[in-house]
């Protein structure tokens, strides 16, 4: 069966990104795309897509925005249809929602455990696909069982206000401290690196290399997102699926094609690390270009 889908993003970049990666996963028809979150809640009530996926922080209504006002039109839809139908009020389905954010890590898996699913940008062709078969799961469990809870799945509306309060903190809120130092394996030696000097890390076949100005060497983390979790987000920003960068070590940016860029990093080798498409916004904004 295909899935019809709605791609929220004040990001032209993000959005193609992701609907080009929907394209290659298969078997979703995106029917329309959107800015900003008024444009959401006009385009699923013009579309009533089977799923959503939508950013965090956009003008006008943000994500959370966005899902609330959802709520309030269904709240508002049933007690109408419940006087004149004298029988229990019936659900308007919401569709499912995805949400496509750069969001602190620790809120990202609060709403990973109760949602349908979230999209950590940078995309990932994997994360994509295993978000679209969340939500057919989701979808096939609802007809099965009779449910119109839509976005909500099995939830009720209250866990779902409680969430949407955790992942509205000002971000970082519920993040814990991070280590002055991290523990990089060189050889047969575990170093203690401040994490000022850690110029960028990368990821290559399950592997994760930490360089800095003087040596190199790898993590005991297993994922990028775990190494993120220990650094300090004012300073690291993942660049790219692959690459997570320290700001302060890049050297120099460096114009590529099609309105790309590569970082030119600090290291001893100048390592040149490609910026993600979804990210290139970011990068404008960290550097005013």
């Amino acid at each position: 069966m295909t899935l019809t889908a709605l791609i929220i993003d004040d990001e032209q970049l993000a959005r193609e990104e992701l609907a080009y990666l929907l394209d290659e996963v298969g078997g979703v028809e995106v029917v329309a795309q959107g800015a900003n979150g008024i444009e959401a809640v006009d385009l699923i009530d013009e579309h009533h897509p089977d799923m959503v996926f939508l950013d965090v922080q956009m003008p006008g209504l943000d994500g959370f925005a966005v899902i609330e006002r959802l709520m309030a039109r269904r709240a508002k839809t049933n007690r109408d249809a419940a006087p004149k139908a004298q029988l229990a009020a019936p659900q308007v389905p919401l569709p499912q929602i995805v949400f496509a954010t750069a969001y602190d890590q620790y809120a990202v898996r609060a709403f990973d455990v109760n949602a349908v699913d979230y999209l950590l940008k940078p995309f990932d062709r994997a994360r994509v696909e295993q978000a679209v078969e969340r939500v057919r799961g989701r979808l096939a469990s609802a007809s099965s069982s009779g449910s119109t809870n839509g976005a909500t799945g099995p939830l009720p509306e209250s866990q779902i206000k409680s969430l949407l309060r955790l992942l509205n903190r000002p971000q970082g809120a519920s993040r814990a401290p991070q280590p002055a130092k991290l523990i990089v394996q060189a050889q047969n030696r575990l170093l203690l690196v401040d994490q000022a000097e850690i110029c960028y890390a990368a990821i290559d076949e399950g592997v994760i290399r930490v360089v800095t100005q003087s040596f190199e060497g790898s993590s005991k983390c297993r994922t990028l997102e775990e190494l993120l979790d220990l650094l300090d987000p004012a300073v690291f920003w993942r660049a790219h699926r692959g690459f997570v960068v320290n700001i302060n070590h890049i050297r120099e940016v460096v114009p590529w094609f099609k309105s790309s860029y590569q970082l030119r990093m600090n290291d001893k080798k100048q390592t040149e690390i490609p910026v993600s498409r979804a990210q290139t916004r970011r990068l404008r904004e960290l550097f005013n270009l």
